[in-house]
């Protein structure tokens, strides 16, 4: 059992991933093409798989699929190896450990402050909080590097490969040394989306705690 306040930090940085779209050139031009993509972008679904690499736990692996509808809108949910659920209603965050029976709530602007995941809800620009630059192809994905602005960013670095214009991997890494890495399947994007995949009530029994 990951600790809650790392589930957080993770699903911030999940929601980096959906920043992607095409290979950058410039920075301009990459900040351009992101800007272009979250413009455009109403709904996205991927299957993910996710490693998680540090100095004291080793390494470990979840699996799961996650949903986003823009502006404002998310679902998170591992599968295995335990099922967990990361829901964004558009006013809370819900985080649900239904082995644990237990539910976790906040505010979601307070929640996403200062993460990536802000901007999938904030218009402004990628630029306006990370430096884009270009690196390599390698083994053909197209990758680049987003460095946060923020001195106050829990991420020194987050690497994302593309495949055919598609999301493929996702890597970052923390200020402690941790490293989280990401590998992205079946990723569709424009289909419907249920308003029911977005909205949570805590099951009857489960402790509530509200932060």
């Amino acid at each position: 059992m990951i600790p809650m306040g790392i589930q957080w930090r993770r699903f911030g940085a999940f929601c980096v991933l959906l920043l992607a779209f095409s290979v950058p050139g410039s920075a301009s031009e990459a900040v351009d093409r992101l800007d272009r993509f979250l413009n455009g972008l109403d709904t996205l679904q991927a299957d993910f798989v996710q490693t998680v690499t540090g100095a004291e736990q080793g390494t470990t692996q979840a699996r799961g699929v996650f949903y986003l509808r823009r502006p404002d809108r998310f679902r998170w949910e591992y599968n295995a190896p335990e099922p967990q659920s990361i829901i964004a209603d558009g006013r809370q965050i819900w985080l649900y450990d239904p082995e644990l029976e237990q539910v976790s709530v906040q505010n979601q602007d307070r929640a996403l402050r200062g993460t990536p995941a802000m901007l999938l809800i904030d218009r402004g620009s990628v630029g306006e909080s990370f430096d884009v630059t270009e690196r390599p192809s390698v083994d053909g994905l197209a990758w680049f590097e987003l460095i946060p602005r923020s001195e106050e960013s829990q991420y020194q670095r987050i690497r994302l490969g593309l495949r055919d214009g598609q999301i493929n991997r996702l890597e970052m890494e923390d200020k402690l040394g941790q490293r989280v890495s990401f590998q992205f399947l079946a990723v569709r994007s424009g289909g419907v989306l249920d308003d029911g995949l977005f909205e949570f009530e805590p099951p009857s029994g489960a402790d509530l705690y509200i932060q």
